[in-house]
């Protein structure tokens, strides 16, 4: 029995590990867009495989506990997807 919660209490952490990485990729997406909106060139170097490994990650929970990931990576879906229109509308047009 000790090792059935000893199990629990492991794949509860990986869940809570995965998903403050998802909150501070969140954080970082909307501190990027935030500071587009303002003008200020932002260097995106390594989002995409932030990204990438938060997937993996989210990947190698179990498969209950990936599902409960879902609504966190549709947030984030969402979150990029606004920088990337922050970042369209702030590109200069091209002459």
């Amino acid at each position: 029995m000790s090792e059935d919660r000893d199990d629990n209490a492991e794949q509860d952490t990986q869940l809570g590990a995965v998903r403050r990485f998802a909150a501070d990729l969140a954080d970082t997406v909307g501190l990027a867009r935030r500071l587009v909106a303002r003008g200020v060139a932002v260097d995106l170097t390594g989002l995409e495989q932030q990204v990438g490994l938060l997937c993996a990650k989210t990947l190698d929970l179990p498969p209950e506990q990936g599902r409960r990931m879902r609504p966190d990576l549709i947030a984030l879906d969402a979150d990029v997807g606004q920088l990337a229109r922050a970042l369209a509308a702030a590109r200069p047009p091209d002459n």
